[in-house]
């Protein structure tokens, strides 16, 4: 039948056959066999905002309280955390009767639910529930009654079995390694169901091999997501130590490379740099989670699958995205930022792109997926990818990258053609950082048949000041510490511009600086970013 593939077509005849009641236990356990521990904290903050009846999520939120688990519509991404319950934790993290007693309230009125939004039965979701459910289990449902017990462990099993039935997962990207996570937890606290753990080992080497690139990057090339999935990983671990299961060798090699691909992708502050959907985290939490990795190996300096270069020397940090966008069906989180980079300066941000925006409506996703938001060259206010709901469109199908080093000095140069299609046009750009990492110079070019109007943009950390000098060819940026930087450009109009920040917790204002170049003048501008004083 046309749309349906063999593959999607067993899935969902499993999927059929787990929901008969015939084949359901004829007696479901009155609590988990084992216990399942999660090994994350929780956020105060976030635990508190969930009390007050909100989920808040990457720029976003939705109601969470008594008959808000139907169907509506919405964005994805905070439905799909909603139906998740990982927010759980955060009410743990309160640690009071009232955060208990709402939580066990939110479960069973979510198990009463009689007509629940589709997304909750998505795996990566179920996964999700069932991990969240019995790692918080001893919180919110070791003391209540046998009746809501039973209610949850029968539905519990049901989903273990549908979950079971799914994998491996539709979805190609790291929502298949939660599904399976859900699907380990589960055969922890259900030994008697060994055919869950078969199922889910069966799985797990191939998604791992498949998506740890052999650098360690994640093939969704997100910061967020490298995180994200380390944390699966971690957990996924733990819980085969649990059943006292052998863990497939994969495993053990995925989390080695992954842990320092991480670092790279960190600032002197210990958050993430803002890449393909990503925001800056808790740098307490990035360290808990490398931490339970084990086993720091040395931080590479690039990663040469993932396409991230990290230019570090003295207090200087450089991250630039030098690589393809993830390809279809990887790409997500993608975002149109090929050739961005950010710049730190010790524990403070100087140079950002704008961070993320997944779990608000389309107008702010897609403004913050734009080659605008990010610290790069734009052509004709295009975007080098086209944005789509699901995805990227066109793309960048080649980039380049040079690198060399002499001394503690680095050099880059790197190109993309993600503007061919629309231009016939190249985009190269070369970065410089000195032995003393206090001067960085670039210089942006446009190979084309025919001139091509530019600019390049440098987005600004919101607590970086800003002040246009009086020759009105540099900009002197003030960090909080008082340290001093100039930025000045040579074949281009320098002005500041507004610009908007999402890499935090909440939404801040920012400034920008603009080099505007003349269509008719030379395709190419060079600058230079120098500490003063």
């Amino acid at each position: 039948m046309k749309g349906i593939t063999p593959g999607s077509w067993l899935r969902d005849a499993r999927r059929q056959l787990a929901k008969l009641p015939s084949l359901r236990m004829a007696r479901v356990p009155d609590a988990p066999a084992q216990p399942v521990r999660d090994p994350w904290l929780g956020d105060h903050e976030q635990g508190t905002v969930v009390m007050r009846g909100e989920l808040l999520l990457d720029g976003g939120g939705i109601a969470l309280r008594p008959g808000g688990f139907v169907a509506a519509p919405g964005n994805a991404v905070l439905r799909a955390a909603l139906h998740g319950f990982t927010w759980l934790r955060d009410l743990r993290a309160l640690g009071t009767d009232a955060a208990r007693m709402r939580a066990r309230a939110l479960v069973s009125d979510w198990i009463g639910e009689a007509e629940l939004d589709r997304i909750a039965d998505r795996p990566d979701v179920v996964g999700a529930r069932i991990t969240a459910w019995l790692g918080q289990y001893d919180f919110f449902a070791a003391s209540a009654d046998d009746a809501f017990r039973q209610r949850m462990m029968a539905r519990l099993v049901g989903d273990a079995r549908i979950l079971a039935a799914a994998l491996p997962a539709e979805e190609l990207d790291a929502r298949a390694l939660t599904a399976v996570k859900g699907l380990i937890a589960a055969a922890v606290a259900l030994p008697e169901h060994a055919a869950f753990l078969t199922r889910a080992l069966r799985v797990l080497p191939q998604e791992l091999n498949r998506q740890i690139l052999p650098d360690g990057c994640h093939c969704e090339r997100s910061p967020a997501q490298q995180m994200a999935v380390l944390m699966d990983l971690v957990e996924i671990r733990a819980l085969l130590q649990a059943a006292q299961a052998p863990a497939p060798e994969p495993l053990a090699r995925a989390i080695e490379r992954m842990g320092p691909a991480l670092r790279l992708l960190r600032h002197g502050d210990g958050g993430l740099a803002l890449f393909n959907g990503s925001r800056e985290d808790s740098a307490t939490r990035i360290e808990a989670v490398l931490a339970q990795a084990g086993r720091a190996g040395r931080m590479p300096s690039q990663l040469p699958e993932g396409g991230f270069h990290r230019l570090q020397t003295g207090r200087t940090v450089l991250i630039m995205d030098c690589g393809a966008p993830a390809p279809a069906k990887l790409d997500r989180c993608a975002h149109a930022g090929t050739l961005a980079f950010e710049l730190s300066i010790g524990r403070e941000r100087l140079i950002v792109n704008c961070g993320s925006a997944r779990g608000a409506g389309t107008e702010w996703r897609d403004a913050c997926r734009a080659t605008a938001a990010h610290s790069t060259l734009v052509i004709a206010e295009t975007s080098s990818a086209e944005l789509r709901p699901d995805g990227l469109g066109r793309r960048p199908e080649h980039v380049e990258v040079t690198r060399q080093e002499s001394g503690a000095a680095h050099w880059l140069h790197a190109s993309h053609d993600g503007w061919r299609a629309p231009f016939g046009a190249v985009h190269h750009r070369r970065i410089y950082v000195s032995e003393s990492g206090e001067d960085i110079r670039g210089e942006d070019a446009v190979e084309a048949a025919s001139p091509q109007p530019f600019v390049v943009r440098f987005h600004l950390h919101p607590t970086v000041e800003a002040s246009m000098q009086q020759d009105g060819e540099a900009v002197l940026l003030r960090l909080p510490s008082g340290g001093g930087w100039r930025l000045r450009a040579d074949g281009a109009r320098v002005s500041l511009q507004e610009s908007v920040y999402l890499g935090g917790p909440k939404p801040r204002h920012a400034e920008q600086v603009v080099l505007t170049a003349s269509q008719d003048g030379p395709q190419q501008v060079r600058w230079a970013i120098t500490r003063v004083g």
